[in-house]
């Protein structure tokens, strides 16, 4: 199939198109002697895993490794895009029932705590798994994942919610310091921090527009200030 056929199948851009294979992600295995690109079967294939795995929140560089990867194996990768969707439907699936319930609310038909508010908001099934692995390794992110149950996203929920309130405070003030020394510990029920790692998380709260967006929805402003709290936190300790 030429570019063009491809980009009408797929919904994919001809420019898309092109930059995947700027960057070696998927180039079509044949060419014309006029430079039209043409794509094989298998190139669509490749293409659907692309699109699975960009769908899921990967980088381009992370999907990349993964399609060049010796062990790659389909089958096993659409097994676990499979799993990994369904979990993600049934995170929309309460977010669509915390909307309804908020509508309610918002009418007066009906109350909503401050945690009901933000069911269905998940932290630890977003799309930095892959840059977390990177920066501080496998066994941290994997033992958090492993670790993490509906009690712990109450009590993450419970901090978030604290520091919010807080945030109109100076981030190195006696209340926000203690209030983020029970973020590292909580942290490090659920994996291995050190205090550099600790650290560099608040950055990327701040630096990663994705993660500002959803700390944020707890009280704007507060990606910044855990940032600033955590810096301190860290620097203090040692």
């Amino acid at each position: 199939m030429k570019v063009k056929e491809v980009a009408e199948l797929t919904g994919v851009s001809i420019r898309t198109l092109h930059h995947y294979d700027d960057i070696g992600l998927l180039r079509p295995d044949h060419v014309t002697e006029a430079g039209y690109r043409l794509y094989s079967n298998e190139n669509l294939a490749d293409l659907q895993q692309i699109l699975f795995f960009r769908e899921l929140g990967f980088s381009l560089k992370r999907i990349k490794e993964l399609l060049l990867s010796p062990e790659f194996e389909r089958v096993a990768a659409l097994e676990l895009q499979r799993d990994m969707l369904l979990d993600k439907k049934s995170q929309l699936e309460i977010m669509l029932a915390t909307i309804d319930r908020t509508i309610q609310s918002e009418r007066g038909e009906t109350k909503m705590t401050n945690e009901e508010k933000f069911k269905g908001f998940d932290f630890r099934t977003n799309p930095y798994e892959e840059e977390a692995k990177a920066r501080w390794g496998e066994k941290a992110v994997g033992q958090t994942k492993h670790n993490f149950n509906e009690e712990m996203q109450e009590k993450m929920n419970r901090i978030y919610f604290n520091l919010a309130e807080l945030r109109h405070l100076e981030p190195g003030s006696d209340e926000a310091q203690e209030a983020i020394e029970k973020w590292f510990m909580l942290l490090n029920q659920m994996g291995s921090y050190s205090l550099a790692a600790f650290k560099g998380l608040g950055e990327m709260y701040a630096a990663d527009e994705r993660f500002t967006q959803n700390i944020d929805q707890f009280g704007e402003g507060l990606a910044v200030f855990m940032r600033d709290a955590m810096s301190i936190y860290s620097d203090r300790q040692v």
